[in-house]
């Protein structure tokens, strides 16, 4: 990932409740979600949306979530643990090159990008290795923040995904995003 990371302080902000006022996580997440699943999720923050995953997969999901910031991912096991879900949630560090996915090759049905590929400092790279972790015809949703990411900017990464084995299928409407479904092909 890039030095451009999210710091721990907006972290807070953007896990807080007054967020779903503006951003409710569960109709953006649901459409993608049945319980059993395996999700990814690259830079989750503090869990804003982990947690809802969490709940969403059941007790026979996961939700791998995957941050460089060590403070990051130490609130989202507390908000999680507080939460119940924690059993659901593998949180891990990953060194800011790589996302250290190996042993999730092949097993991934959902990928929640969310926010955070505008923060990585190669997107093919990136979206190499979702590819590398997801199963054939499992889905990715990538949104990026209007505010970060321009629509030429938005353009270039869904470029650099059609480079793996992505394909897109859907461009949902998620307010003051840029969005995208695409599928692994």
């Amino acid at each position: 990932m890039s030095q451009r990371v999210c710091p721990p302080w907006i972290g807070y902000l953007l896990a807080s409740a007054v967020r779903r006022w503006i951003q409710d996580p569960v109709p953006i997440i649901s459409p993608y979600v049945r319980e059993g699943m395996t999700i990814l999720e690259p830079g989750p923050g503090m869990g804003f949306f982990t947690i809802p995953l969490a709940r969403l997969v059941g007790a026979s999901g996961r939700v791998v979530a995957v941050d460089l910031q060590p403070e990051m991912i130490a609130v989202l096991k507390r908000r999680a643990a507080k939460a119940g879900v924690l059993d659901r949630i593998d949180a891990r560090l990953s060194p800011a090159d790589t996302m250290a996915l190996d042993d999730l090759a092949g097993k991934a049905d959902f990928t929640l990008a969310f926010a955070v590929v505008h923060e990585f400092p190669d997107a093919q790279r990136f979206f190499a290795e979702v590819v590398r972790a997801s199963k054939p015809g499992a889905s990715l949703l990538l949104a990026e923040p209007r505010g970060h990411v321009n629509d030429a900017a938005f353009d270039a990464e869904l470029a650099a995904a059609r480079t793996t084995q992505l394909e897109i299928t859907a461009r949902p409407v998620i307010r003051r995003s840029h969005a995208a479904v695409l599928v692994k092909k």
